[in-house]
């Protein structure tokens, strides 16, 4: 049976521990993965130190030429790189490279990094006196990202690092760990130096030694909201800066004036999508007024439609979830939302599917007349479950997402630009669509939402990314004229 292993300082690197990774197909473990700790982790340090010595100091023209050979190698091994990710995660391999492709947006905006990283200059601004201004990179930075997308999420962070002089280490999710070793391979062949990416993995072993290692200046983190917070207050007390993106539980808001089929088709596909195991996932739509009946009929028609299947099948729409307690996580939810007072209008629960029958596959599931009271409203379920909330008016639904703790990504269907534009001035969430039901920003844009959806105030990639992997020095200068005499003082000095 295969073994992936970590790769550090251009080479893969055996461990001594082991985990299985899962088809999720099948319900077989297919894989086994080393699982490294604080010797691994120091190891990958002493790699990226050594490499930032030299790479820190590369030209700007050789970071973006690296950048356009690896985004042309992400290009060309789309497909490859997806198969790995379905096989592995379950999504299907349209999904997968999909997320490829969303990830491959910021390897673009790395490859114009030249001009976001122009400083400024101001000239005279006292007699014979002109500052200027640059950014500069701060060292070894890690990232620690989820199972749900394993090469879109890290490649919201890696690229932009590397492009801006830093060196990286990646800690993936143990379940589907060889995209990254994957993404390692591309790097090397784009021909960037030994050591600029390394690839540790391991479980909180490895994820407590990234947090307190001396040698790493800065943590991106993305995952559920109370392990975003321990990473927040982890490496924070060890001096890193620290990206934290939480969890999410968004809301999709249905005023009347919608079209039904418009807006039903893209929350079921927002809410079963990747069988719902997304951070920008549909999982409530808020039904306002005389949409409610309609909405639900629409929507349950959908449900039943979508194909469920193993991923690599063409046609299949959704596929099975991460592991067997996802599963049983997600059907035990929707047994406890009936028992709670919801109505159960499509119940995915114990599907099989023909020659996968030990396959983790649970169908979309459809719950109305749920309150915010109800475990399947106030829990991130992470599966495909899309909830009803029923409300009077669209200032009831605005109330209803403000009173979340989550404030990840929100939706509006309407055909008001009134209601639209009281929509995204009003709701307290970072991410926002009209009419878009997974409203994830562009690379040129940051990613990030409020409330528990962000630990701290740090979003990730654009020009949030730009700042958090480079810290900015300010330099005033005066060249005076060598038979010039200017004379000094002891008082505050002032501008003239």
């Amino acid at each position: 049976m295969n073994t992936i292993q970590h790769w550090i300082d251009g080479t893969a690197v055996s461990g001594t521990d082991t985990a299985a990774v899962f088809d999720p197909a099948t319900g077989q473990e297919q894989a086994r993965v080393a699982l490294g700790g604080p010797d691994v982790v120091d190891t990958a340090v002493s790699a990226a130190e050594r490499a930032f010595e030299s790479w820190s100091e590369s030209s700007l023209t050789q970071r973006t030429q690296v950048m356009f050979a690896f985004r042309q190698l992400l290009v060309d091994h789309e497909d490859e790189l997806g198969r790995i990710i379905s096989a592995e995660h379950g999504k299907t391999v349209a999904d997968a490279r999909g997320e490829i492709t969303r990830g491959r947006e910021v390897v673009e905006f790395a490859c114009g990094l030249g001009d976001v990283l122009k400083g400024s200059f101001s000239d005279q601004v006292s007699r014979g006196i002109d500052v200027h201004n640059f950014r500069q990179p701060i060292g070894v930075v890690a990232g620690i990202t989820p199972f749900n997308f394993p090469a879109m999420v890290p490649l919201w962070m890696h690229p932009i690092a590397i492009a801006t002089g830093n060196t990286f280490i990646l800690k993936p999710s143990e379940r589907d760990p060889s995209a990254a070793n994957f993404v390692a391979e591309l790097y090397r062949r784009a021909g960037l130096p030994d050591g600029v990416f390394n690839v540790v993995h391991g479980g909180k072993d490895a994820v407590d030694a990234i947090l307190a290692h001396p040698g790493i200046a800065a943590v991106s983190f993305v995952g559920s909201t109370p392990i975003a917070k321990y990473v927040h207050e982890q490496a924070t007390s060890h001096g890193k800066r620290v990206q934290a993106l939480g969890g999410a539980k968004n809301h999709a808001v249905v005023l009347p004036d919608a079209d039904l089929e418009f807006a039903a088709n893209h929350i079921t596909a927002g809410a079963y999508g990747s069988a719902g195991e997304r951070c920008m996932a549909v999982s409530v739509a808020v039904a306002v007024g005389d949409a409610a009946d309609g909405l639900v009929e629409v929507l349950s028609r959908k449900a039943r439609e979508v194909k469920v299947g193993p991923g690599h099948i063409a046609d299949v729409e959704m596929g099975p979830l991460i592991t067997k307690v996802a599963q049983e996580r997600v059907e035990n939810a929707v047994a406890t939302a009936a028992e709670q007072g919801a109505t159960v209008v499509v119940d995915g629960r114990g599907l099989k599917i023909e020659g996968h029958e030990d396959g983790f596959f649970t169908g979309p599931s459809l719950l109305d007349h749920v309150t915010t009271e109800m475990d399947a409203y106030r829990d991130e379920l992470f599966g495909p479950v899309l909830a009803i909330v029923r409300v009077d008016t669209l200032d009831d639904a605005i109330a209803v997402i403000n009173a979340n703790p989550y404030g990840n990504g929100t939706a509006l269907f309407t055909a008001s630009g009134e209601a639209a534009r009281r929509f995204q001035r009003n709701v307290k969430v970072g991410m926002i669509g009209v009419n878009v039901p997974v409203p994830v920003p562009m690379s040129y844009y940051s990613f990030g939402g409020w409330k528990d959806s962000l630990i701290g105030d740090s979003p990730i990639h654009g020009p949030e990314g730009i700042r958090f992997y480079t810290r900015p020095k300010v330099v005033t200068t005066r060249w005076p004229r060598p038979a010039q005499q200017v004379a000094a003082g002891f008082n505050f000095p002032t501008s003239s």
